[in-house]
């Protein structure tokens, strides 16, 4: 009988409790572009980028369709963020105003940028930005990681000068935003992380992935929603090590 027992109570499990269970962190089945950064440890801004097509839901589909091409991080190097994987692994996590890069497995949000359009070929959902357009990065925020627009200058808080989106840097043109503690988002966890244009080939950043405007650009006319583009961004051996397990293409041996 308690044999009996038990194949029941696994078949229940399977029949009922198995769908509420949560899922394995990979990259999901259905995202068919991938966008991998890679750097040679946690501290460094330096990296390596390429982007990846597959027409099957298997990590042997993937094919290199873009890269390598040198990608700069945050001043201080990586640190586990909030997405699709990574969060909570052992090790650094992603703060507020840390200067580190979130790693981990990502999905890509809207693009946002100053123009009418974005650049020829494209075909994303995009947001023009405006002086209406704020994104707070103080955790104390209630609107703390999220767009804001108040078209109303009469009606904007103190706090929005100081977080507000410039329109006029040259940088932020293109906004790819990269879904780090959106889902749900945790005050204090890191805010605005997106893909934008370098400052300089050794000029790190504040927690972006930034690169060449050219190899932005590219991005901007690659991706498309229906594919699911995600993104990666790992040290070279915690990739490797977590190759298998999140579902990683292999990377190729060039560096730019």
């Amino acid at each position: 009988p308690s044999t009996l027992r038990r194949g029941f109570l696994a078949l229940f499990l399977f029949l009922f409790a198995s769908p509420f269970l949560p899922l394995r962190a990979q990259v999901p089945n259905d995202a068919r572009q991938l966008v991998v950064a890679v750097t040679d440890d946690w501290d460094t801004f330096l990296a390596t980028l390429w982007r990846f097509e597959r027409t099957g839901p298997g990590a042997s589909d993937w094919r290199v369709v873009g890269g390598p091409v040198p990608a700069v991080f945050g001043k201080n190097g990586m640190a586990w963020g909030r997405g699709v994987a990574g969060e909570g692994l052992p090790g650094r996590q992603k703060q507020e105003r840390d200067g580190r890069t979130p790693a981990g497995i990502f999905a890509l949000g809207r693009i946002y940028t100053m123009d009418p359009a974005l650049p020829p070929g494209s075909n994303y959902p995009f947001y023009r930005v405006t002086d209406a357009d704020a994104w707070p990065d103080d955790p104390n925020n209630p609107s703390y990681n999220r767009l804001v627009t108040i078209p109303d200058p009469a009606a904007r808080p103190p706090w929005w000068k100081r977080q507000r989106m410039k329109t006029e840097d040259w940088a932020y043109r293109w906004l790819v935003e990269i879904r780090h503690n959106s889902d749900p988002i945790v005050p204090g966890a890191g805010s605005a992380i997106f893909f934008h244009i370098r400052r300089g080939p050794h000029k790190p950043s504040s927690g972006c992935t930034t690169m060449a405007v050219n190899d932005l650009v590219s991005i901007v006319r690659w991706v498309r929603a229906d594919a699911r583009p995600h993104y990666v961004a790992l040290p070279r051996r915690e990739y490797a090590a977590r190759q298998a397990e999140w579902r990683l293409p292999a990377l190729p041996a060039a560096r730019p």
